[in-house]
């Protein structure tokens, strides 16, 4: 069965280069949190990945993306259900507490709004960045590779109002074979780099991630990317939460995970040689 894969034509949550700050050590990140927190000298918390301000919501409340409307907000897509392996332009609207579309947005990572894709089983992930028509709406090529139902998330900012990440379900009709959800991993190959992943979820608890990227053995230092220097998106199995990650330094990153903890899914987007890949990680929290 075609799994969704990675998506490498244009993507968005947040990198650098962990060998370039020093920290290659698991044991090193606590230190490096406290060195963070202690001196407050830190990049603008994100919201879903995204540097945005944050709209008050702590880890045990609800998570991003369960949500279809929030705090007056509503994602409105125009259809819900896509022919599999057919190329669509999916379009849909962010309606406000006014009953209008959103015309105008903040700018986040270069863009006013990231849209993230992914299936049920989280084989894959699709990193997309509609464009905005005057009267509000958004609009994206986007394929549903194969059939199953699939959760779309619009992470945005709206001018003058909160962060806020909304989710809805879209359906790619035919019999569907859901993969097992992939086990633990910390090691991710694509096109011949290797990602590795440091550090633990800790349900309730801000978590210390480290990323790094090699080549034939080599150190590789992403190459900046919408503003940053990479991205990452964490989803939870189950009911597919969209959780908070916050970038620090280089390719350090401050997980958020809900009390009830769970088995997640991340998504590493990096920047080198002019192409954009991504690595995917499974842990337990």
């Amino acid at each position: 069965m075609t799994r969704l894969g990675v998506f490498a034509a244009g993507l968005a949550v947040v990198f650098g280069g962990a060998y370039a700050v020093g920290v290659t050590q698991e044991e090193d990140l606590p230190r490096r949190y406290a060195d963070y927190t202690a001196t407050g000298d830190q990049e603008e918390p994100a919201h879903g990945g995204h540097a945005h301000e944050e709209t008050g919501e702590t880890a045990a409340s609800v998570p991003g993306g369960l949500q279809i409307s929030q705090d007056g907000y509503r994602l409105r897509p125009e259809t819900t259900t896509l022919e599999p392996g057919e190329r669509h332009d999916f379009a849909f609207h962010v309606v406000g507490p006014d009953g209008k579309p959103v015309t105008a947005y903040q700018v986040a990572h270069e863009k006013r709004l990231h849209l993230i894709v992914a299936p049920r089983d989280l084989g894959g992930f699709q990193h997309l960045h509609p464009e905005l028509a005057s009267d509000g709406t958004w609009t994206t090529p986007l394929t549903l590779p194969e059939p199953g139902t699939y959760r779309v998330y619009a992470d945005f900012a709206p001018e003058g109002g909160p962060a806020l990440t909304l989710g809805a379900d879209l359906t790619a009709p035919g019999d569907f074979d859901p993969d097992p959800f992939p086990t633990t991993s910390r090691t991710s190959t694509v096109d011949g780099y290797t990602v590795t992943l440091q550090g633990e979820m800790n349900p309730g608890q801000p978590s210390p991630l480290s990323l790094a990227v090699t080549k034939d053995g080599e150190k590789v230092d992403p190459e900046p990317y919408l503003g940053a220097q990479g991205h990452l998106v964490m989803l939870r199995a189950g009911d597919l939460a969209y959780l908070h990650v916050h970038p620090m330094t280089g390719l350090i990153f401050m997980a958020q995970a809900p009390r009830e903890g769970g088995a997640y899914r991340l998504f590493f987007d990096f920047n080198h040689g002019g192409a954009v890949r991504t690595a995917s990680f499974t842990l337990e929290g």
